[in-house]
């Protein structure tokens, strides 16, 4: 006879499967071959596996089953960064995006806070992760919350940015918000003081570095750059930027490899709040292979409070 822990230990382990196998399938929009190659088994089990996780109540929508390596990993990575939390979202293939994974698995997460019967002042950057995460919530009703911006919206051209997430988000959840309808770098720091001098932007600064916690993505200043990508800065200020250390940037502040702030003329031009700010808790969201020397850095220097990632990032996270 099998000891009775023994069955339950496969029986978990055939649920792990079959809740990946889901994820695979309705999260990542893979075939069943490609799940099978995925996985590493044939095609017909695949199929077993996705209606057994149907049957069972693991798919919403969401897959609605801790996977237990992802928790491991949500352990590892606490202990290794000092984290308050860390969740990880499974991975999807190796080739897609992992935001497609990560923000079906962050909105769940992301519509806590608002059901939270305490009102909260909550700061928020900005950026394309946040934003396709924010698509994926429910509308709730958070109305005794406030949301309050961190960053600018204005690129030196007076184009909006394309990704920002305050107005989506207080649409989504019926909450009154505070954006920073300003530039994110200015031309100068007289510019800058000038900028902040100005009333409702003095008091949407003030009231974001008084913000119960903050929720931010996280900037790579690779190539790829958003601040570059989108027009806020320019090739030679990147370049600049990169040549002084610049690794990765929470709301337009670069940061070096050591996590700590620079103190550079592109980050005095800066005109929005720096967090984490005294004893404010930051919740980032963020995965993905460029995304790691910027995360490695934020997590070396303490900048995190909270991670929610996808297994992949996570595991290249412990093994740096």
């Amino acid at each position: 006879m099998i000891p009775s822990d023994r069955v339950n230990e496969a029986e978990a382990n055939l649920l792990d499967l079959a809740a990946r196998a889901a994820w695979l399938s309705f999260v990542g929009g893979m075939t069943q071959d490609q799940i099978a190659l995925e996985l590493g088994i044939s095609r017909q089990r695949v199929q077993r596996l996705v209606a057994r996780a149907s049957a069972e109540g693991l798919i919403r929508v969401r897959i609605d089953h801790p996977i237990a390596e992802c928790l491991e990993l949500e352990q590892r990575l606490r202990d290794r960064y000092g984290l308050l939390s860390a969740r990880v979202a499974p991975s999807l293939s190796a080739t897609g995006d992992p935001n497609d994974a990560l923000a079906p698995f962050a909105a769940p997460l992301l519509e806590r806070f608002f059901t939270d019967p305490a009102p909260k002042l909550i700061a928020l950057g900005t950026g394309r992760t946040l934003r396709m995460i924010v698509e994926q919530m429910q509308s709730l009703a958070g109305g005794h919350h406030k949301l309050v911006s961190l960053i600018g919206n204005v690129a030196p051209d007076g184009s909006a940015s394309h990704y920002e997430v305050i107005v989506r988000l207080a649409e989504k959840v019926s909450a009154p918000h505070f954006p920073m309808s300003i530039p994110v770098v200015a031309a100068s720091e007289a510019e800058r003081d000038l900028y902040r001098s100005l009333p409702h932007v003095k008091a949407s600064i003030d009231l974001a570095l008084r913000a119960d916690f903050a929720i931010v993505g996280m900037g790579q200043m690779g190539a790829d750059a958003p601040l570059l990508m989108d027009g806020f800065i320019t090739p030679e200020e990147h370049a600049d930027w990169v040549r002084a250390g610049a690794i990765g940037e929470i709301g337009g502040h670069a940061f070096n490899a050591e996590g700590q702030f620079l103190d550079h003329p592109m980050s005095r031009r800066i005109v929005g709040a720096r967090v984490p700010h005294g004893d404010m808790q930051v919740h980032c969201f963020a995965a993905g292979q460029k995304k790691l020397p910027a995360l490695t850095a934020a997590l070396k220097g303490r900048l995190l409070s909270h991670l929610v990632t996808d297994e992949r990032t996570a595991k290249a996270l412990l093994n740096d």
